[in-house]
């Protein structure tokens, strides 16, 4: 026996101490806690989806856009609220002049503005989103704004906070989207008729749906976004804030209500994160509507390198805070991340080490009872006992042991949007152009 195959024996038995085994019945637990909670999610969206469907077999064509046809009238559309979209840019990426030509065709009826914020006119943003709103000059009423540089916040903060600055007088509620939002023709008009029934609502928000490009990075960011995701699936309340999609009252910003706008100028980091800081120490109401879910394709060049410093960004944003309870809870934020990341990865490798030892034991034609401590103690112990004669199962036991959450997870992920047909797609806010 090879020096690598003693290696494997000894940590295949370390896998088995009550400690590793507690690792792996909390994997297992933790797994079951992610595929709940993207059922959820399904449930949420496809009851949407079943609504659009039924208002279509009652002769409503135009479900995707309203429940109610009678609300797509051009009086009731003509008395809709002002909206200001206010889209900060940094750079010119693969998907950005898609994603801008997206959010600026929209279906919403009523006075609508649109606000292109960089930071300097060489910013190569600039020009490609001057020959966009060229091609609709006549027809939209958009404007690129050259911010400057900050001086007190994050740049993309402080692009957003000019254009508040810029926008109409008479303007009821602000839209701010990322340049990576791929936004439905009826996205705005959704966002807004809830607003409207809704008042007592602070922020309104949704949350992206990535499109992996088949790059390693562009997988892994899908994987950190897809937990994420749960918390915006409610169709509801949530306590989660995206800063792709926020709908907000204009008068917030004109008055400064709640500190939003000295909380986000006098040092924001993150414009979601301390928005949401603001919203909890005033008990304000954040929701997330089901139609909320915006595509999200990722950069084909989108490489490992790149998803780790993303990572990294993310972590930073979590030491950016507005009081000392947000800092808390920050803290706590990312510690429970941590912790619950690794439990789930952690049984991953040690049903390999189990799975990997145990071809080890079988080709080099080992009794098992050379290893009663086990590579698949655990597994065997949560099935039934191995008999001499039934260590041929071994390996297929530790195949059947990994494959589960892999499944589980994968067929979940797909119930939240395999069900679409094109035509409902754009209900979920989803669409194209």
């Amino acid at each position: 026996m090879s020096g690598f195959d003693e290696f494997l024996i000894t940590a295949s038995r370390a896998c088995c101490t009550p400690l590793a085994i507690f690792i792996q019945i909390q994997g297992c637990l933790i797994c079951l806690v992610l595929a709940l909670g993207w059922a959820l999610a399904s449930y949420v969206r496809n009851r949407e989806i079943k609504i659009m469907r039924r208002k279509m077999k009652e002769g409503n064509s135009l479900a995707f856009l309203s429940h109610d046809i009678n609300d797509l009238e051009h009086s009731k559309q003509a008395n809709l609220p002002r909206v200001t979209v206010v889209m900060p840019l940094k750079g010119f990426g693969e998907h950005n002049l898609h994603n801008w030509r997206s959010q600026i065709t929209s279906l919403y009826g009523g006075p609508i503005e649109f606000f292109f914020v960089v930071d300097s006119v060489e910013d190569p943003a600039y020009c490609a989103v001057n020959s966009l709103i060229s091609d609709f000059k006549d027809e939209i009423d958009a404007k690129v704004i050259v911010a400057g540089p900050s001086t007190t916040c994050s740049q993309k903060i402080h692009n957003q906070l000019v254009g508040v600055e810029k926008m109409h007088k008479d303007s009821k509620y602000v839209l701010f989207l990322d340049d990576d939002v791929r936004l439905h023709p009826g996205s705005i008009g959704a966002l807004t008729v809830e607003m409207e029934k809704r008042p007592e609502i602070f922020i309104q928000t949704g949350y992206p749906l990535d499109l992996p490009s088949g790059t390693l990075g562009s997988y892994c960011i899908y994987e950190y976004h897809m937990p994420c995701s749960m918390g915006f699936a409610t169709g509801g309340q949530t306590f989660f804030l995206w800063g792709g999609c926020m709908m907000m009252h204009a008068d917030d910003f004109r008055n400064d209500n709640y500190g939003v706008v000295s909380g986000l100028k006098d040092g924001g980091y993150s414009d979601d994160m301390t928005l949401a800081a603001i919203a909890g120490a005033h008990k304000k109401l954040i929701t997330s509507p089901p139609v909320a879910v915006f595509p999200h394709p990722l950069a084909s060049d989108l490489t490992f390198s790149r998803y780790w410093n993303y990572l990294r960004k993310q972590t930073f944003v979590l030491e950016s805070y507005t009081t000392k309870v947000n800092w808390i809870m920050n803290r706590a934020l990312f510690t429970v991340h941590c912790y619950l990341s690794w439990g789930f990865v952690a049984p991953f490798f040690m049903s390999s080490i189990h799975i990997a030892a145990a071809f080890c034991n079988y080709s080099n034609g080992k009794s098992p009872e050379i290893t009663s401590c086990g590579e698949l103690k655990f597994i065997c112990a949560t099935c039934y006992r191995l008999k001499p004669h039934d260590y041929h199962l071994l390996h297929i036991i530790g195949v059947l042991y990994l494959l589960p959450c892999w499944l589980t997870t994968s067929y979940i992920q797909s119930l939240q949007f395999g069900h679409t047909s094109p035509s409902l797609s754009t209900g979920l806010v989803s669409g194209t152009t």
